[in-house]
């Protein structure tokens, strides 16, 4: 039998508008399928399917802890059917290394994709991975990217001024907080960044081919100059440590998806941060050149908001947008979560992690107006959060609900067993003549290099908790596009 997750998305086909509010822990229980309807097709979750790990304390190909899954992609062309197991090549993107911000310690870790074999046997739900080596990022002067913030120092390569340590960590490289991984089909690949909020377009051997710089609106600037450090807030622009999250191509090739992670300053309402929910998404057109300048789409989606206490009271956080994948022209899934679980900072419940339907068909396009090409705010008023009248957002809705406790215990898992942040995410077909609609979605955990014996540039990085890394297989059944 399969459930309706959301009663009005059973009875209507189109999903909600406007965010969640969660006042309570977002737990489902159920034990089987469920299902949502857009436009009178239905989407249906199978459930979890399977669950893989590696220890944290695993030494990656340059001999530095393994860091897990900002975001992560098989590579193209790989996924097989072996008879009993799926087997494939997995990519994987770190993100900038384990670092202290608050004493402003960073380590000069190189920008890196991690490779894996990867075998799936679904009678078993058993998920392995076999680390196999990995590609080094390389700025168009051949040097390694770096993970240390950069403060206030830049360079200007090409004619592109980018961050860049003037002295300490890193210094004279560019510096990369890299999020976002999307493949393209003759194996190159973009990675978006936290730093800038530019995305750039690399060589299958890792080496820099170009970038797409974000519009007036989500470049931050301070003083009317570009601020690309992590350590204080913007004015305008991508908040920090809240750049591009998420990358997606559509199934066709044809259209780069480019989502933040939050709100944009001047998007952020006053008050406490569950005001940051009107993210922004671009689109761009790759069909004639991987990195035009301008977008042709420019939407509002706007995510869920919790209390992190948990106990009914008004909402104070929002749950961050951290990965998406097309389904097609108009429609995503979209990973948003909470900051709780295993490797946060607060002992807070766990409150929200889960997939999104995201409907892009209704929504107003704000590409080339006011709202792309200067600061201006898509809030009808600075301190509440509802948009414009003219501007409608994206609809959502809830796919997955990860917090199934009944689903984890299958394979193991307990809600205990979650880390804070999921943020990597790709869809793959199940291959199966009999159920042709059938996807499997992998989703990864950040464990933020949290490993009780942890190496970093050859110095001890050791944490209090062996946060491990973690892999989710959901089996999904969707309306051909």
């Amino acid at each position: 039998m399969i459930r309706c997750a959301v009663i009005a998305a059973c009875l209507l086909p189109s999903l909600a508008l406007g965010a969640q509010s969660i006042t309570a822990p977002n737990i489902d229980s159920t034990p089987g399928p469920a299902s949502v309807t857009l436009h009178g097709q239905a989407h249906v979750n199978q459930g979890l399917a399977g669950a893989g790990s590696l220890p944290a304390g695993t030494v990656d190909f340059l001999g530095d802890t393994l860091g897990s899954f900002s975001s992560l992609q098989v590579e193209p062309g790989s996924w097989v059917w072996a008879g009993e197991a799926y087997e494939a090549i997995l990519w994987t993107l770190p993100d900038r290394g384990r670092n202290d911000p608050g004493a402003n310690l960073f380590y000069d870790y190189a920008s890196r994709l991690h490779r894996f074999q990867l075998r799936f046997v679904p009678e078993e739900g058993r998920l392995t991975l076999v680390p196999a080596g990995g590609v080094v990022l390389r700025d168009g002067r051949g040097q390694p990217f770096t993970g240390a913030d950069p403060g206030e120092g830049t360079v200007v390569l090409e004619g592109v001024r980018l961050p860049s340590p003037a002295q300490g960590s890193g210094a004279g490289k560019v510096s990369l907080d890299a999020e976002s991984l999307q493949f393209t089909r003759d194996g190159s690949f973009y990675v978006g960044d936290e730093y800038t909020a530019n995305v750039y377009f690399f060589a299958p051997d890792g080496r820099l081919r170009g970038l797409i710089q974000p519009p007036p609106a989500i470049e931050p600037r301070r003083d009317g100059q570009v601020h690309f450090g992590s350590l204080q807030p913007p004015q305008t622009g991508r908040r920090n440590n809240q750049g591009v999250e998420a990358l997606a191509l559509s199934p066709d090739g044809r259209t780069l998806f480019i989502a933040l992670q939050s709100a944009l300053m001047q998007d952020s309402a006053s008050g406490n941060a569950a005001r940051r929910i009107n993210m922004r998404l671009l689109a761009y057109d790759v069909s004639t050149g991987p990195t035009p300048d301008k977008p042709m789409g420019h939407y509002v989606v706007q995510l869920p908001m919790y209390d992190d206490a948990g106990k009914g009271g008004a909402p104070n956080r929002t749950a961050a947008q951290s990965e998406i994948r097309a389904l097609g022209p108009q429609q995503l899934l979209m990973l948003a979560r909470d900051s709780a679980g295993l490797g946060a900072d607060a002992d807070r419940p766990l409150m929200y992690k889960s997939v999104q339907l995201v409907d892009l068909s209704a929504a107003t396009n704000l590409a080339g107006s006011v709202y792309e090409t200067t600061t201006a705010s898509v809030l009808q008023r600075p301190d509440a959060v509802e948009l414009r009248p003219d501007i409608r957002p994206a609809q959502t809705v809830e796919l997955i609900n990860m917090l199934n406790p009944v689903q984890l215990a299958r394979h193991g898992l307990s809600l205990d067993a979650l880390s804070e942040k999921w943020e990597a995410m790709d869809l793959l077909p199940a291959l199966d003549p009999q159920r042709p609609n059938d996807w499997w979605l992998l989703i990864g955990n950040d464990n933020d290099f949290i490993a009780r014996r942890c190496v970093m540039s050859g110095q001890s990085c050791d944490g209090p908790i062996d946060n491990d890394n973690r892999l989710l297989i959901y089996r999904l059944t969707l309306p051909a596009q």
